[in-house]
């Protein structure tokens, strides 16, 4: 199937201007134009568009996509330079899932806290919660306070 570019965009959730950048910025190589000089979007264009954004997402700057893209139309000698990107970038993947997953056990024990404390009527009342207590060891270490907001509400 084929699409204009006002099409291409509200199919991929992209403004007209992004698909315009990307094409500037080398990202399309693969959109033809019609005669008249319109882009004309392809279903296969559409399919680069969701990898561009996927590894947008995965936090990689538009100079390694464009890297990869040219590897793509360099052909299978650069198979291990790609494999080697999608490896890294994995990595570097897992390693922010980690650090999200630790923040995120932050603001749960955050919510189980102040839930708490809004059941009790009092946030002192629930830190000597032993369960919770025994969360904010768990998260926090043994000897430390969970924020310095706590910190200092232990101290008033």
């Amino acid at each position: 199937m084929r699409y204009s570019i006002g099409q291409a965009a509200r199919k991929t959730g992209l403004t007209t201007h992004t698909l315009r950048y990307y094409e500037k910025e080398g990202l399309l190589p693969f959109v033809k134009k019609s005669g008249s000089g319109l882009r004309v979007f392809s279903d296969g264009d559409i399919g680069w568009l969701e990898m561009i954004e996927c590894l947008k997402g995965t936090g990689m700057p538009l100079k390694g996509i464009k890297q990869y893209i040219d590897w793509f139309i360099e052909g299978d000698s650069t198979l291990p330079q790609r494999l080697e990107m999608f490896q890294k970038q994995k990595k570097n993947l897992e390693e922010q899932i980690a650090l999200l997953q630790k923040h995120m056990a932050k603001i749960d024990y955050k919510i189980r806290l102040y839930a708490k404390a809004v059941e009790l009527g009092s946030l002192e009342k629930a830190r000597i919660d032993k369960g919770l207590q025994k969360e904010q060891q768990k998260i926090y270490g043994a000897d430390s306070f969970s924020t310095s907001e706590d910190a200092k509400q232990t101290t008033r």
